[in-house]
């Protein structure tokens, strides 16, 4: 299903009339320099293709004939281009081994091109050929611009007088259609486009997957004896056809571009996510990608963004359409999302959903009302990767988290629950209450995503789950977890009252065992906060009185004694209860309504 999705946005993307995605026997290089000659043969001059639009030049992307696969001892190589340890035999690496092996692929160069080029009478064709026949890399170092930076790059070929590259020209692109045509390859069923076609045994490479293999990976291969079965091997386990294994690889890798412009990638954890759309046009394909992407992956830095992305959200929580908010936008447009996390050589399926942009936009509704609490906390949409650095230790001053500690599984997990309106993974709620304990941060954003996994297990009619969890501060709410949350706020309060700023609160001491055996802490806060209370008479007598009346009101509900301990679910509560009670007191009384109207 995948690769069929993948070799249909294909086809879409080359009916194009302005289309960029590479045709058949071509692909997308990074290529940095190009190698002009003279029609003689000569080298006259090395040009720099680099994009140095930014502040370090970088290769740039050039549209040249599909490389081949490389693997085992003699690798083949590409035809009108290479790199320079192809193309002219020199390379970075001084060592002799690395001398031999480049002496050994300009050779596997010169001779491909010798065969293929035997018969051409174009000028371009035939200037690479004399050049490749009186080129000696041991001379190399008599040509000034081919410096260092130029080693180990891939390199392109340019008639002297045109601007055209040689791989362009109408001969080199006739010849490369009758290289992929006389090709001999055992024909059989693919399993992509049901139809009877020659079969790819090895499939190419899928670059740009975030710690994957630089050289590319694989979604499907057969390297081993071990996956192979009934005496088939490679490609021929589970045949697709050349053609279907170019387009789906080829889209990948348009998805996976690496270029500012391109809204269809976003990082997720380890999970290079990529997602496109099939509409009735054009501009509704466009609008439906950039909606979804701001639904994933919403910018803090741009509050025009945030406005436009709450009134959708608000809109489909009303039930009405998206396109009264925005006609350019189609409820019916097809999204497909696709994520990938490196896998050694290959690559895998982290999460793999599909649905029209109306049903992504209610379950991501759906997603913001179950983190939703009173007073709200956050002032931007969080994307997926903000609340997965909320799962990370928050270390230093700051109290940020980092990338690196995100756990991959809980990444894959907390996207595809997202995505699917499903159960968010049991793992999160575990990680939140382990983090808020051992490091003391107790995050809006945190307390936000446990109220987020105990308000969805509620709604889905989780066994085990049967209260309510409360989106405000419920004075009613009996649940233990919750109110000794509260309590455990209002002590605070009055240690902060009576003491002001000191070097480590009760927050800072207790939060991790208050929360896990009240039983045996809040005894020991309660008698900390008669003395608080007792200094507070003195100097705030109000104030006393205001706590007191608190601490009252939320015992009264608690019972004779405290609970010896708490399950998950009402540790989830308390951080709940604490988070309300502690805004409570930084609210003013007109600010309920402005909370309600966010």
């Amino acid at each position: 299903m995948i690769l069929t999705a993948l070799n249909d946005y294909y086809e879409r993307l080359a009916a194009q009339p302005d289309s960029t995605i590479a045709p058949i026997g071509y692909s997308y290089e990074k290529i940095s320099f190009g190698l002009v000659l003279s029609p003689e043969g000569k080298l006259v001059d090395v040009q720099d293709l680099r994009d140095t639009s930014s502040k370090k030049p970088r290769p740039s992307l050039i549209l040249v004939t599909q490389p081949p696969k490389r693997a085992g001892v003699n690798p083949p190589p590409a035809f009108l281009w290479d790199n320079t340890k192809y193309a002219l035999g020199i390379t970075e690496g001084q060592d002799e081994k690395a001398q031999k092996r480049a002496a050994e692929a300009h050779k596997a160069f010169r001779e491909y091109h010798e065969n293929v080029l035997a018969d051409t009478d174009d000028e371009g064709l035939l200037a690479l050929l004399r050049f490749l026949r009186q080129w000696q890399p041991e001379h190399s170092h008599g040509y000034p611009k081919l410096s260092d930076e130029v080693l180990d790059t891939n390199v392109v070929f340019r008639l002297e007088g045109e601007q055209q590259l040689i791989h362009q020209r109408e001969a080199a692109k006739a010849l490369r259609k009758q290289l992929l045509d006389e090709a001999e390859t055992p024909e059989g069923t693919c399993l992509v486009t049901g139809e009877r076609a020659p079969v790819a045994r090895v499939h190419p490479s899928i670059k740009g997957v975030k710690d994957a293999q630089s050289m590319g990976a694989s979604i499907v291969s057969f390297n081993e004896k071990a996956y192979e079965s009934y005496g088939k091997s490679q490609g021929d386990n589970a045949p697709v056809s050349e053609k279907a294994a170019f387009a789906y690889t080829t889209t990948l890798n348009h998805l996976l571009r690496n270029e500012p412009d391109n809204h269809q990638r976003l990082q997720i954890g380890d999970a290079t996510t990529v997602f496109w759309a099939i509409a009735d046009d054009q501009s509704q394909t466009q609008a439906a990608e950039q909606t979804f992407a701001q639904m994933l992956n919403p910018r803090a830095s741009d509050e025009s963004e945030t406005e436009r992305l709450k009134r959708l959200l608000d809109s489909v929580a009303r039930g009405q359409p998206l396109r009264e908010q925005d006609p350019g936008l189609n409820d019916e447009a097809q999204i497909y999302v696709l994520g990938l996390a490196p896998n050694a050589s290959r690559l895998s399926i982290r999460y793999w959903e599909t649905g029209s942009l109306r049903s992504f936009a209610q379950r991501m509704t759906q997603h913001y009302q179950d983190l939703s609490l009173d007073p709200l906390p956050w002032k931007t949409f969080p994307g997926i990767w903000r609340l997965l650095l909320e799962t990370t230790p928050h270390r230093g001053k700051d109290k940020k988290g980092s990338w690196d500690d995100i756990l991959p599984q809980l990444a894959g997990e907390l996207t595809r629950s997202i995505l699917t309106g499903r159960r968010y993974p049991r793992s999160l709620l575990t990680n939140i209450i382990m983090r808020m304990r051992t490091d003391g941060d107790i995050s809006d954003l945190r307390v936000a995503l446990c109220k987020g996994v105990l308000a969805r297990d509620k709604r889905l009619g989780v066994k085990g789950i049967q209260e309510e969890v409360p989106v405000s501060l419920d004075k009613e709410n009996a649940n233990p977890g919750y109110r000794l949350g509260r309590l455990f706020a209002v002590l605070e309060d009055a240690q902060y009252a009576a003491q002001g700023n000191v070097n480590a609160t009760i927050r800072d001491r207790y939060y991790g065992s208050a929360s896990t055996t009240p039983a045996s802490i809040f005894p020991v806060l309660i008698n900390n906060y008669g003395n608080h209370l007792s200094r507070l008479r003195k100097d705030k007598p109000g104030l006393a009185v205001n706590l007191e009346k608190e601490v009252g009101e939320i015992m009264d509900g608690l019972g004779p004694t405290f609970p010896k301990n708490l399950r998950l679910e009402a540790q989830g509560q308390f951080a709940i209860g604490y988070y309300h009670q502690s805004q409570s007191h930084f609210r003013k009384p007109e600010t309920a309504e402005q909370g309600e109207d966010q």
